[in-house]
């Protein structure tokens, strides 16, 4: 657009936005006549909508401390996460709870079983089939699925309690440190290195504490790195591994313990890497090598119960 022409009689200039408007402030980067409406404040004067918009197209975006972008929000991604849990939680009272069949197919189960009658059979499916009992898959047999469900899968309301204070308060202090992405891979890789060592422990499982005790890990790294006080975390991590011992029949140590060093692993590659242009990319290639390790450690468990 261009600035209209002032009006011959009087030669008071105009809004190039509302040319009936009489105006007296100009924009700092193109010159438009501009009134109060049409104002934006920029760091010397004033800026018209048009510059202001094209100005925002060619900033950068801002980065974390240790190199993602930094999120508008920092707790949406955990308010998502949260939303999820609760939506399968109520799924699963809604079906039964500890009866329910959805509950069945998102456990963590290392080796499938015939369920006849409230009793687990180890027979084959063929067996089970014909004997009207309900097979119930495990992760040796291809129910890999498991590995990612059960992190979203809880029965008991102080579970899940525990479990989502604990995501509502350490998700976003951690997605404003390292950026949204890096936060996501972070959360799933940590409960994934749990449900690995769960796996190996021959045990079933359910719920999100892996990647909770996954993000305590990372919060230590990064505390570690700043210099910061560490005894707050560090006693909150103590407590809850306590908890996690004394109570070892009720608790998944092996979810709780894999989560942890799969955290710290983590966020030792984000925020230890060097920072410049390759960063991101070195980040990645460390990123992808615990996801290797944790496959390998899958696999080589499957292949042990074949």
């Amino acid at each position: 657009m261009t600035e209209p022409s002032p009006p011959a009689d009087t030669g008071v200039p105009t809004c190039y936005r509302h040319p009936g408007r009489e105006a007296h402030i100009r924009c700092q980067r193109c010159d438009r006549v501009i009134c109060p409406d049409c104002m934006r404040p920029a760091a010397v004067g004033f800026q018209c909508p048009e510059c202001v918009k094209e100005g925002a197209k060619t900033t950068r975006s801002g980065r974390t401390a240790y190199g993602g972008l930094r999120p508008t929000d920092a707790s949406l991604t955990s308010m998502v996460l949260i939303a999820i849990n609760v939506g399968v939680w109520i799924a699963i009272l809604a079906t039964g709870g500890n009866d329910s069949r959805l509950l069945d197919y998102l456990v963590l189960r290392p080796e499938a079983f015939c369920l006849s009658q409230g009793a687990g059979f180890d027979v084959t499916r063929t067996v089970c089939d014909a004997n009207g009992g309900t097979w119930l898959p495990g992760v040796s047999d291809g129910a890999y699925w498991q590995l990612v469900t059960s992190m979203f899968a809880h029965v008991q309301l102080w579970h899940i309690g525990f479990n989502m204070f604990a995501l509502y308060v350490l998700g976003p202090q951690l997605e404003l440190a390292v950026g949204r992405a890096r936060f996501v891979a972070l959360y799933f890789l940590s409960g994934l290195a749990g449900s690995a060592l769960v796996y190996w422990g021959d045990r079933g499982a359910l719920g999100a504490s892996g990647a909770i005790f996954g993000l305590m890990g990372a919060l230590l790294i990064i505390a570690i790195k700043v210099r910061g006080d560490v005894r707050g975390i560090l006693t909150w991590i103590g407590i809850n591994f306590v908890i996690t011992f004394v109570f070892v029949n009720a608790i998944s140590w092996e979810g709780h313990l894999g989560g942890f060093i799969g955290g710290t692993a983590i966020g030792t590659v984000l925020v230890y890497t060097p920072r410049g242009p390759r960063r991101t990319t070195l980040q990645v290639a460390g990123l992808t090598l615990i996801g290797v390790v944790i496959a390998v450690a899958i696999a080589a468990r499957s292949a042990s119960l074949a």
